[in-house]
């Protein structure tokens, strides 16, 4: 196994405030990013820890933590971190939505980089364990009914995308969602597009129809990093709405301060040239309800009918703010947490020192580090997750045969092919079409200046002119490549094998290939090998040829 590093920008769409996060450790220090994290991503101090106002019940949290992961088969070493969480052992924290058959390659990624984390602070003396927590309370079901397998034709195949079906979704938390009688003929599939590999006897052990979203989630999961002690926690029951209660009162008692702080936080981030990751509406709030159908709703903050202040509204239910606090007081599974909340919902239950996210994520933490101020005193440090692409054999192959970098990849499959066939074209007629190219731009140059220096309308008449005729240059490279594609009939092939796995349907691999869809292609341990290089040595994005 080889691997190469890059700088994290060789990743199309990522945002300014995640980029300049990740080259914190290098930046002066009057960057403007610098005010929305409390430390760099490359700084150790996360792991001696913080002392947040709020502190978890360790001896509740170990008992409803133990009785999940045995529910979901954890083994002896998920046990010893649980002995060592009940003993002070502090946490490094992931997490991620419970997408069908286990989610993208990123979900292992996340989870990989919480382990080696969680090492490494204890090899340094600072006990340490590694928890995944799952996206249960997310309604968003789209988002997570979808998996991205490569079809048959380990070179050339397209990509398939299976879905399950949930009849009775509405907006109800998608953890909860039962699998169903559908999802038989949705694992068949899957394992033939995964061509019978070991990964497809972990799918049809999982996902049956007696099963969650979020229970075949967590046992998958559990099983690939069983011998890692990763624990995983599903916060949705009832034990740890009310262990973290606190923090949904306060985000009820004082929702219109937290507002005009996320607001005012916001408006800062803007001027500096980032983006909002969330945004923060008028009347908008940190909470959702449940309500007596089972549905998810958004509370949305609105003036009091004929009095001053404010009430709450989901759907066409009005609640006054003791209507919520007498709800959190008898069902606090039926209140969650917002996208900005939930990291401090879950930094109150958990002792977290660090919180391992994906770009967005660390984004959501430039926003809502107003909210842990206000609420938990401290903020809690952020970490990139490892980001890597897979290369198996069979394309590292094609892309030694063509010099192919991942930069090369990195483009529409059209794009790549082209690359490929221009590279394809002959010595000589490469010589041509290079000669007769710099020589048409020498001349046109001058030309344009020239009649520049006469007059500037003219000038720019001129210039118009002569893009065309280079356009038209173009379109004879475009030609030439194009009769190499027809000639070499390979390149279409050897195009389309190295898009659809470094950058299908126009999206880079971790992003959206199921993991599975990965495992399947190797026979190599690849949670071994993505805990063993998650240090980040490489503090940018990996390439493993596996």
């Amino acid at each position: 196994m080889t691997a190469e590093c890059y700088p994290i920008s060789v990743l199309p769409h990522l945002s300014r405030i995640f980029e300049q996060f990740t080259e914190l450790r290098t930046a002066p220090a009057d960057a403007p990013v610098r005010q929305f994290y409390p430390t760099s991503p490359w700084d150790d101090r996360w792991k001696r820890g913080t002392t947040p106002r709020l502190q978890p019940d360790r001896a509740e949290l170990v008992r409803v933590l133990r009785e999940q992961n045995e529910f979901w088969g954890c083994g002896d070493a998920t046990r010893a971190n649980l002995d060592k969480l009940a003993a002070g052992a502090r946490a490094v924290v992931t997490g991620q939505q419970v997408g069908l058959f286990g989610g993208p390659l990123l979900t292992l990624m996340k989870a990989a980089t919480a382990i080696r984390k969680a090492q490494v602070a204890s090899e340094a003396g600072m006990p340490h364990v590694p928890v995944f927590w799952m996206a249960t309370e997310d309604h968003d079901l789209d988002e997570v009914n979808q998996a991205a397998f490569l079809q048959p034709g380990r070179n050339s195949g397209g990509v398939e995308v299976l879905r399950s079906k949930f009849p009775h979704h509405g907006t109800r938390e998608v953890g909860s969602l039962p699998l169903g009688e559908a999802i038989a003929p949705v694992v068949e599939r899957a394992e033939e597009l995964l061509g019978f590999a070991p990964i497809a006897d972990l799918l049809r052990e999982y996902y049956t129809p007696g099963e969650t979203l979020a229970s075949a989630f967590a046992k998958l999961i559990t099983a690939l990093f069983r011998d890692y002690g990763l624990i995983v926690i599903d916060a949705s029951r009832r034990e740890f709405h009310a262990m973290g209660a606190p923090v949904l009162r306060y985000a009820i008692e004082h929702a219109d301060e937290l507002h005009d702080a996320l607001l005012h936080n916001t408006e800062q981030l803007v001027a500096a040239g980032f983006h909002a990751q969330v945004l923060i509406a008028e009347n908008s709030s940190l909470l959702f309800v449940v309500d007596e159908q089972g549905n998810r709703l958004s509370l949305r903050r609105v003036p009091r009918a004929g009095a001053e202040g404010r009430e709450w509204k989901a759907g066409a239910r009005v609640y006054s703010q003791d209507d919520l606090l007498a709800l959190l007081d008898s069902e606090p599974e039926r209140l969650s947490p917002n996208a900005l909340l939930r990291p401090v919902f879950q930094d109150a239950l958990l002792p977290t020192s660090a919180y391992v996210g994906g770009p967005a994520e660390i984004a959501y933490f430039a926003q809502c580090r107003v909210l842990y101020e206000r609420i938990l005193g401290v903020v809690t440090p952020v970490l990139p997750r490892l980001s890597a692409t897979l290369v198996d054999a069979p394309v590292q192959a094609v892309m030694e045969q063509h010099e192919l970098s991942l930069r090369d990849a990195l483009q529409p499959e059209g794009d790549l092919l082209q690359k490929l066939a221009a590279r394809a074209i002959p010595i000589e007629g490469k010589r041509k079409i290079a000669a007769a190219g710099n020589a048409l731009d020498a001349e046109l140059t001058a030309v344009t200046q020239w009649m520049s220096a006469m007059d500037e309308s003219l000038g720019r008449s001129a210039g118009i002119a002569a893009n065309k005729m280079r356009y038209q240059m173009n379109r004879l490279r475009r030609m030439a490549a194009n009769w190499q594609v027809q000639k070499e009939g390979h390149l279409a092939k050897h195009a389309a094998a190295v898009s659809h796995l470094l950058f299908p349907d126009g999206h880079p691999q971790e992003r959206f290939l199921s993991g599975a869809a990965l495992l399947a292609r190797t026979d190599v341990d690849v949670p071994r090998l993505l805990v063993e290089n998650a240090e980040q040595d490489c503090p940018g994005h990996r390439v493993f040829a596996i």
